[in-house]
């Protein structure tokens, strides 16, 4: 700093260079906060979606109110007729039957699945894949849930290192056996005891066969084993949760689907076709199997859908609660993106097949 002296002893003065801004003025200035203006005429026009979804929703509400008192006349001419009539009541029926063991299935899935360690399996299998296959078979008993819940397990134990053998046979065999499916069927079938040996006998048989099988000839390039846990980085809660609200987004649904389809069957199909389809032994079982496939009906419902199927004898019934836990639509989906492409494409028709076969035989000789 350049300091400038007067003679004699009067005061020292000094002069100090002005001020310059620099960069770091600028920044300072530029980064001050301002002064919130209010919304602009943009936000005006342009609501947020939660804005919108409120200014929406009473609309959309209103409107269908009034076109529903619009067409009433035409609405309550349609739901008094017998045709109609029929189809609530069979409907009705088959959910208020189904409803209490879906929700009671999807609540101990879930616990089961996030509580319950995937590990502990493996442990409890042995070492021989042709044993563990049996073994694992028959602990698809102590899974309760569906075939959505029984997927992501099975895909857990290939990670922890069990044999895909015994893995795909507790696929198969955990939503066909367990304590609320069994118990659902022998509901769903009061004057028929033996439909419920029959299911566990024929679903068993199908699950052990096929691990078997995948132990023979199945390659390790078919199957691709799952990336990572199904509630990783979630807590105990909230996996619980997500499980329970994704099972019963998923098997409400179908359950849904499938009634409003065994209702459409009883009350829209003339008689004379169903009495024709289910006159012919082979036909019916294989229509039957198709159906299931297509339905997608889950496990702990498929029971009171089959029971209202009066028409068709029960052995094709059987086979229409053993194929459909084990493959159909939603089951080819999950399967290929849990174990890849590769491997449902062989894994869904030789399961469908063996379905088949071995609840036609079950059905002939139990029932």
């Amino acid at each position: 700093m350049p300091v400038r002296t007067t003679g004699g002893t009067g005061p020292v003065a000094t002069t100090k260079p002005a001020p310059q801004e620099t960069d770091e003025t600028v920044r300072n200035e530029t980064t001050e906060p301002v002064a919130d203006k209010g919304p602009g005429p943009d936000d005006a026009r342009h609501p947020s979606p939660d804005e919108a979804r409120h200014l929406n929703s009473p609309l959309l509400l209103t409107l269908f109110l009034l076109t529903a008192v619009m067409l009433q006349g035409p609405i309550r001419g349609a739901l008094s007729a017998p045709v109609m009539q029929s189809w609530m009541t069979v409907f009705v029926a088959v959910m208020v039957q189904a409803l209490p063991f879906l929700v009671l299935g999807v609540l101990l899935s879930a616990a089961i699945a996030v509580f319950v360690p995937p590990s502990f399996f493996a442990r409890a299998l042995p070492k021989r894949p042709a044993l563990a296959v049996p073994v694992a078979g028959v602990a698809g008993a102590v899974l309760p849930g569906c075939e959505c819940a029984s997927v992501p397990v099975a895909g857990a134990l290939v990670r922890r290192g069990v044999t895909p053998a015994a893995a795909l046979a507790f696929l198969l065999s955990a939503p066909a056996i367990n304590p609320i499916v069994l118990t659902a069927t022998a509901v769903a079938f009061p004057g028929n005891p033996e439909m419920v040996l029959a299911r566990f006998v024929a679903s068993l048989l199908v699950a052990c066969a096929m691990g078997w099988l995948w132990h023979r000839v199945g390659r390790t390039d078919w199957l691709r084993p799952p990336d990572r846990p199904s509630y990783e980085g979630q807590g105990k809660g909230a996996a619980f949760w997500g499980s329970v609200r994704h099972d019963v987004t998923h098997a409400g649904g179908f359950l849904v689907i499938g009634a409003m389809a065994a209702a459409t069957l009883k009350a829209v199909v003339p008689e004379e076709w169903l009495r024709a389809a289910a006159g012919n032994p082979v036909f019916s079982v294989l229509a039957l199997a198709v159906l299931a496939v297509l339905l997608s009906i889950c496990s702990e419902a498929d029971a009171f859908v089959a029971a209202s199927l009066t028409q068709f004898s029960l052995t094709a019934r059987l086979t229409f609660l053993v194929v459909g836990p084990m493959i159909d639509l939603k089951l080819f989906a999950m399967q290929a993106g849990t174990f890849g492409r590769a491997f449902a494409l062989r894994f869904a028709p030789a399961t469908f097949a063996l379905a088949v076969v071995v609840s036609a035989l079950t059905g002939t000789v139990l029932l």
